[in-house]
Formats: structure tokens, sequence, C-alpha cells
């Protein structure tokens, strides 16, 4: 019997894949590390200035105020989005074939265009012509999102969990779905209590989705622009004023190379979260 040498000629079919990867993803990388070490006036105007903008960056208050506003966005979307979702994906599993349906309905919001979202919703908080402005109003709720900071955050997060807990559902359906009806059956036998079915049967089984649903919507949150901005462009008094604002302002005042440094400082933030998270799942799995 031969046996054939062992090649790795089939790596060469990733090689189109890692170019792509390389162009679209290494190379604006590079050059935008590379604005981020220059003042950047124009074109052929540019001023070494190495690595000033980054100490002006982290030794910024706005900054800190500004990371922190951000951490504790995405904290306050993942405590209510997660339970929620995964709340939503068991009932669903209850419904049979109407389960589908149920799933469709709850990705419609997925759909939607981001630049869309803030307007949809201050038509519908709006006390005149908006439904919910209408509803709150008729039950003597005051809802003032322009000046009060709470009811401007309970806006954002209302807005954020309905446009992404369709992503949360879908994968907590999806982990659902790999639970083996003689699982439910054996622990029926048991006589198992509800909450010891999700304990010991449907989080082992939710775990690998949920922790994808947590690195997605941090990271998504974490950055959160376009909604914001459009809501009450980091108002009132700076109370929504996130990192990603603070990156947008610097864009259009023409400040490119605070912009990059800024820019570079926020992918280390990410990439940072993102390893711990890698980390974290590697030691869970060897447990």
């Amino acid at each position: 019997m031969t046996t054939r040498p062992y090649r790795n000629a089939a790596w060469l079919l990733m090689l189109p894949a890692a170019l792509l990867m390389a162009v679209v993803g290494v190379v604006p990388l590079v050059a935008v590390f590379n604005y981020s070490l220059h003042d950047i006036f124009s074109l052929r105007d540019v001023l070494w200035v190495g690595a000033e903008w980054y100490g002006e960056i982290v030794t910024s208050p706005r900054f800190h105020a500004s990371l922190l506003r951000s951490l504790m966005f995405s904290a306050v979307v993942l405590a209510v989005q997660v339970p929620l979702g995964v709340g939503i994906a068991l009932v669903l599993r209850r419904t049979g074939r109407w389960a589908v349906l149920g799933l469709m309905l709850v990705a419609l919001p997925l759909v939607v265009p981001w630049n869309l979202i803030g307007p949809m919703w201050l038509g519908l908080v709006n006390a005149e012509t908006g439904l919910v402005g209408q509803a709150l109003g008729a039950l003597g709720i005051g809802f003032d999102w322009k000046f009060t900071a709470l009811h401007t955050w309970i806006l954002l997060v209302a807005m954020d969990t309905w446009h992404w807990i369709g992503l949360v559902v879908i994968l907590s359906y999806a982990g659902l779905s790999g639970v083996a009806p003689e699982a439910y059956r054996a622990a029926a036998i048991d006589g198992a209590s509800r909450l010891a079915v999700f304990r010991f049967i449907e989080v082992p089984r939710l775990a690998p989705a949920l922790g994808i649903v947590l690195l997605l919507r941090f990271v998504d949150s974490f950055m959160i622009y376009t909604e914001a901005f459009a809501i009450n462009a980091g108002g009132p008094d700076m109370a929504t004023h996130f990192l990603a604002i603070d990156l947008g302002e610097e864009i259009k005042a023409f400040n490119y190379g605070s912009a990059a440094a800024r820019s570079m400082v926020y992918f280390l933030i990410v990439i940072t979260v993102i390893w711990a998270f890698a980390r974290l799942r590697a030691a869970g799995g060897r447990e």
C-alpha cells in the first residue's frame, strides 16, 4: 500500500482571499496609521508630529468622558437585549410552526438602513403626529428627549433594541435548536424544574451563540454614531456624546491627523476587547 505525500498546495486557494483582505483591510489601516503621525493641512502640506496626537487624545478629559459613555451604553444595551432576545427565542421554540413567522417579524428591523432609523423614531415620539408620542401624552407621561438626558438615553436604547433584537433572537433560536428532544423528555421524567432545564440543558447550547451575540453587539453599540447623531447630535449637554461622535466632529473639522489617531485608538480598544473575549472563550473551552 502506497501513501501519497502530504502537500500544502490547497492553501494556495486561500491566496486570492488573503490578497483581497490585504487590499481592503491592511492597506487602509496602514494608511490611517501613517496619517495619525502627521498634521495634515493639505496633500502637499504635511507636518510630522509623531505620537503627539495620541498623547493629546488619551490625556483628554473629553476622551475619558466619551469612553465612559460608550462603555455604559454598550453595557446597558447588552443587559437589555441579551435577556430579552433569549426570552423571545424560548417563547418561539414553543410556538411550533409559527416560529418561522416570528423569526421573520423580529428580523425585519435588521434590513432598515441605519440613516433612516433616527428620523423614523423621531417621527414616532413626536408629541403631535407620532403614535408613541401621542400615546405617552394620553397617559400623561412627559417625554422630553431633546433636553432630558435620561429620556434621550431611553430613546437610544429602545431604538437600538428594536433594530438589533432580531439578531439576538435568531442566534439564540439557532442555539436552542441544537437541544435534542430526548433531553427535554429525560428532564421531564426526572421531574426537573423549568429553571433547571434552562440552566443545565439550554444554557450550554446557547453559550456559543451568545458569545457571538455579545461580541457583535458590543462592537456595534460601542461605536454607535448614525443613530445617536440623528437623535440629538450628542446632546443634551454632551449626555450622548459617544466616541464615534467625537471622531465625526474631527473629520468634519478637517482635522485628519487627529481623526486618524482617534480612529487608531478606537481600533486598539476594540481589538483589545476581542482579544480578551477570545482568551476567555479559549479558557472556558479548556475547562
